[in-house]
């Protein structure tokens, strides 16, 4: 089981995550993570309406049952922004809203990381709430592999400086997200 941590950095909230994300390497790497993860493993994300249409999109090319390799966690409390995308997945999880937005977004992702046994973790782009859900899961999986894809900046870029032990070096300056996923991903999905 893989769980996918990503977002387009929205340049009206925080310049850091914006001015340095490859929007580009993003949505590349979304792609190809998917198309590499969705047909041997499980793929579980907290649903970014900038990501989730990128994932339905490969699922509409993959000629297997994608929808028993894939699981979508919402907040009720984002009921009225959900994509419409959403409603091509059959395993959507959707946690009650809570008082406040961060605590409805708190409460689902550690129920997403609780009801999972992850053997890693990637994090592509993203805002405070991919940094957010790095500590989440490092806490709760502390022996999953952690895979920031550096290249595609913001947040990813941010998660992979900090790290004490680096992963891959690839992920800084690789772009052949294909043949790069495929690689990291072999002895774990396989």
């Amino acid at each position: 089981m893989i769980f996918l941590s990503a977002s387009i950095p929205d340049p009206k909230r925080n310049e850091k995550y914006f001015n340095s994300a490859d929007i580009i390497a993003i949505r590349d790497a979304v792609r190809a993570l998917a198309t590499i993860v969705i047909p041997k493993s499980n793929l579980v994300w907290g649903g970014h309406p900038a990501i989730t249409p990128l994932i339905r999109f490969v699922m509409s090319t993959m000629d297997v049952n994608v929808q028993n390799h894939i699981t979508l966690y919402q907040s009720e409390f984002f009921r009225d922004m959900f994509p419409s995308e959403n409603e091509y997945f059959e395993k959507i999880i959707i946690t009650p809203k809570n008082h406040d937005r961060d605590s409805s977004l708190y409460d689902m992702r550690l129920r997403m990381f609780n009801d999972n046994k992850f053997k890693a973790a990637i994090f592509i782009g993203g805002m405070e709430g991919v940094e957010i859900e790095h500590e989440m899961f490092k806490s709760v999986h502390p022996n999953a592999n952690i895979f920031p894809v550096a290249s595609t900046g913001a947040a990813a870029k941010f998660i992979y400086e900090e790290m004490n032990e680096k992963p891959d070096e690839r992920l800084v300056d690789d772009f052949a997200y294909m043949a790069l996923f495929r690689s990291l991903f072999e002895s774990i999905i396989n």
